[in-house]
């Protein structure tokens, strides 16, 4: 009995080490984009969110259909774009799988988060072809990441530093000057602006997180699990961290511009 309670301690803790950063900053990114979409609605009006939807959602549907292709689904109907629905629905990915293969259903959880990632990696191409100093500076900070063998107060404060020296890459007066940020500016705030998860993206992606603490559960019952070291889930945590701050420092950006283009329109009446 006491292995057993071992063996299910373990395993909830290695399913937070591998998926707990990556839900907690997604259902903070949904808290985000949804008062950003209320703002703006608030000071445009109801069809506002089809301004940044026109970029945003697309990216946010392609994510999910490329992870679902890649993890064997099938895609029965995909909508890139449309006018909201009842829900507030604006595009959809439409798929089905084998129940039966353990693949395809451990696919669900990453088809789930797909838009996260997809969206990252949109503005991260977007950061090297319109601000390239800043681009080269995050590529420095997730090589330097990489190579991180343990956690101590220096070293998270190093990455800490890290994080802020690339908002103020990004941010520098060079940049102001260059019409090229304006223009990285526009498209990443549009791209985050549907980066988020929707409900049925949550559940979605909760069908794979139970099969993927199954496997781990499985894998820790037989001894098998002692293979991945305590520095190999440090650097995956650091590396998943430096991308979604990204992430999160683009949908603050777009939740605070929602916040002055609200203040200016309710002045106005």
């Amino acid at each position: 009995m006491n292995v057993l309670i071992e063996v299910l301690t373990r395993t909830v803790l290695e399913t937070a080490y591998f998926t707990g950063i990556i839900i907690l900053v997604g259902l903070f990114l949904g808290i985000l984009r949804n008062n950003s979409i209320k703002n703006f609605q608030r000071s445009f009006g109801s069809k506002a969110v089809m301004i940044t939807g026109v970029i945003g959602v697309p990216i946010h549907e392609l994510s999910h259909a490329f992870l679902a292709l890649i993890f064997g689904h099938k895609i029965n109907e995909i909508k890139l774009l449309q006018e909201p629905d009842a829900n507030g629905v604006l595009g959809y990915v439409n798929h089905s799988y084998n129940t039966r293969s353990i693949y395809q259903q451990i696919g669900n959880f990453f088809i789930g988060i797909a838009p996260i990632f997809g969206g990252i990696a949109s503005i991260i191409i977007l950061m090297k072809f319109t601000i390239n100093g800043a681009y080269n500076d995050f590529i420095n900070i997730v090589v330097r990441n990489f190579h991180i063998t343990n956690l101590n107060k220096a070293i998270i404060e190093g990455i800490i530093n890290s994080y802020f020296g690339l908002v103020k890459s990004i941010f520098s007066i060079k940049n102001f000057g260059n019409p090229r940020f304006y223009i990285f500016l526009l498209i990443a705030i549009c791209i985050s602006s549907h980066i988020s998860l929707s409900t049925a993206d949550i559940k979605g992606a909760s069908r794979g997180l139970g099969i993927i603490f199954i496997i781990l559960f499985l894998l820790n019952m037989f001894g098998l699990f002692k293979y991945v070291s305590a520095i190999d889930i440090i650097r995956y945590n650091v590396l998943i961290t430096s991308f979604l701050f990204i992430a999160v420092v683009l949908s603050l950006i777009t939740f605070l511009v929602s916040l002055v283009a609200v203040t200016i329109s309710s002045k106005k009446y």
